[in-house]
């Protein structure tokens, strides 16, 4: 059972960790422009870092479900779909937090948030589409295709397309980089807090869904005995 569980144990104490010394944690003086929002970078960005490894395991699980046809496939890849966007949306309003500080206003249409405002349209789009079949197999087959389609737009709309265009968001043309990223504007203490960040929020979007699939695969059980 401690075997079992060992990483849940690390979930947590990465997490209490992150959650404490992120406001503690000394900061660059950077010229005035990010002040303590920069905080905010142990919390926005690993919303993305797990959303794109939840959509990655969903994707696994779409492509072992085209090539088994083993329907507890199709099962683990909907749930972790579904944290995917819960992590999405989270990354989403994070992200409009920081910029109502830094920009003066939450949504300004800059291309990064367009470009992450359509990628969860795509995923969403994902559950109107299984909704539209009643046929199990089909459902299943139609989903499992489009879950790699919508994986593949990740890439364009979060990655490529909102660095080739003017930008307030770091990264894209005509800003000064990225401050997450950029070693004069990172410090070690704050590297320190940034690494965990990534491993336990990834870890804590993993437990959740593993928890919905456990949940799902009961409820399964359930209705195939009545």
């Amino acid at each position: 059972m401690i075997r079992q569980s060992w990483w849940k144990l690390l979930t947590f104490i990465l997490l209490m960790y992150v959650c404490t010394m992120g406001f503690l944690v000394d900061i660059p003086s950077l010229d005035g422009r990010l002040q303590h929002s920069i905080r905010n970078l142990f919390f926005h960005v690993p919303m993305w870092i797990v959303m794109m490894s939840l959509f990655g395991a969903s994707v696994f699980y779409a492509v072992q479900y085209l090539r088994t046809n083993n329907i507890e496939y199709d099962l683990y890849s909907v749930e972790f779909v579904r944290t995917g966007c819960v992590f999405a949306l989270l990354g989403l309003v994070t992200g409009m937090i920081w910029a109502r500080y830094q920009w003066g206003i939450a949504w300004s249409g800059d291309p990064k948030q367009n470009g992450a405002a359509l990628a969860i349209l795509i995923y969403l789009a994902y559950f109107v589409l299984r909704g539209a079949f009643t046929d199990m197999d089909k459902r299943s087959r139609i989903s499992a295709v489009y879950n790699i389609f919508a994986f593949c737009m990740l890439f364009p709309t979060i990655w490529i397309l909102p660095r080739l265009k003017e930008s307030l968001h770091p990264g894209g043309q005509g800003s000064e980089g990225n401050p997450a990223l950029n070693p004069g504007d990172t410090t070690l203490a704050m590297k320190t807090v940034m690494i965990p960040a990534f491993i336990g929020w990834t870890l804590l979007g993993v437990w959740i869904a593993t928890l919905r699939i456990r949940l799902r695969i009961l409820i399964e059980k359930k209705h195939a005995h009545e």
